[in-house]
């Protein structure tokens, strides 16, 4: 069955993720555009991304040239060594069961030579044809990959299984700070990372093994290669930003309650960047990141919490950007006022983003 023939069948019994099929945008993309009159005091001041030492980027051909500059500093600050992965890993079916229509695999692999880790794969029973890919990533509880496959937590979280419910391919991997699929232990595995790697960031580390998550889900008989997104919340929403920035393979992004700016959340933790991030002279934000992610689709979720009114400046100048490759624009913020939490409306709202920009 062609993934579009499955789509509408769907989408008719679902009014959330109702979407014209000529419209090129998601129908409520001028309100994640539009920000409030006042801005809480702690929002940061973020300077123009077309600001260069030759004058305003009025181009996209210059703002071309300016993000390789910006793509390699991040590079080098994130680990001056940083991998050349090999060939997609061999992986092992540990379980697998049935549920709503979705098989739901157990996989296990080596995200590096001798570093073993799980995920969960999750596809229609029925096979699809050019389906589109989505790797997603979990939040900070001790259930790890069980929270996105939708085996334990909140269904509002379980982004893996209602996606393949849409006709995607997903791929749910474990972050590296889980020894097992059962338990975090951060301090404990950033600390074994660093000593075997002692210049790169823990951020480096999670980019590599979404990576690779990416490379095993390209294997997966009937993907689009051209269509695969990336989702996640709290933690996950960290790792999102950076596979949008840095893998050319994403091409929709959703981002909740993560935090967008480094001087939000705890981005200074020696799993994420690390102490250097607290240094007044440090010279990058996410406005940056987000430059590299234009033009491709990109949703940021959230409460008031990590993110939120507070996070409007880095929309805005991302939009600068956005907008020398034409309007409309497809990035916004969508703010539920719910904390760090993915309400109901929340929840259909970055399900849909990811369905319409890659149906």
């Amino acid at each position: 069955m062609k993934f579009k023939s499955l789509l509408a069948a769907v989408l008719l019994l679902s009014p959330a993720f109702a979407f014209s099929e000529e419209s090129e945008s998601v129908d409520w993309l001028a309100e994640i555009q539009t920000s409030p009159d006042e801005l809480p005091a702690n929002t940061p001041m973020v300077g123009s991304l077309l600001e260069s030492s030759r004058g305003m980027i009025k181009t996209q051909r210059q703002w071309e040239s300016r993000k390789r500059e910006i793509r390699r500093r991040w590079l080098r600050y994130l680990s001056p060594a940083i991998k050349n992965r090999g060939a997609a890993p061999a992986y092992k079916v540990i379980q697998e069961d049935t549920t709503d229509g979705i098989v739901r695999q157990l996989i296990r692999y080596e995200v590096e030579p001798g570093e073993v880790v799980d995920a969960y794969l999750l596809r229609p029973i029925v096979s699809v044809d050019n389906a589109p890919g989505v790797v997603v990533f979990h939040s900070t509880v001790n259930h790890s990959i069980r929270q996105p496959a939708g085996i334990e937590g909140v269904k509002e979280k379980a982004f893996g299984l209602a996606l393949a419910k849409q006709g995607f391919i997903a791929i749910c991997p474990r972050n590296y700070l889980w020894p097992n699929n059962d338990i975090i232990k951060a301090q404990e595995m950033a600390d074994r990372y660093h000593a075997k790697n002692p210049s790169s960031t823990g951020m480096s580390k999670m980019l590599y093994d979404g990576q690779v998550a990416i490379d095993i889900l390209e294997m997966q008989p009937g993907l689009d290669k051209e269509r695969i997104g990336v989702i996640g919340h709290s933690l996950g929403a960290k790792e999102v930003i950076y596979m949008g920035a840095f893998d050319d393979r994403v091409k929709a992004i959703v981002s909740s309650e993560g935090g967008v700016s480094t001087t939000f959340s705890n981005w200074y933790a020696p799993w994420y960047l690390g102490d250097a991030i607290r240094n007044e002279q440090f010279p990058h934000d996410h406005e940056e990141l987000l430059g590299l992610i234009a033009p491709k689709p990109f949703l940021l979720v959230g409460g008031d919490s990590a993110d939120g009114d507070q996070s409007w400046p880095i929309i805005h100048r991302a939009l600068e950007v956005y907008h020398l490759y034409g309007k409309p624009a497809h990035i916004g913020l969508y703010n539920h006022r719910q904390g760090h939490a993915v309400p109901v409306e929340a929840e259909q709202r970055m399900l849909q983003w990811l369905v319409h920009y890659l149906k």
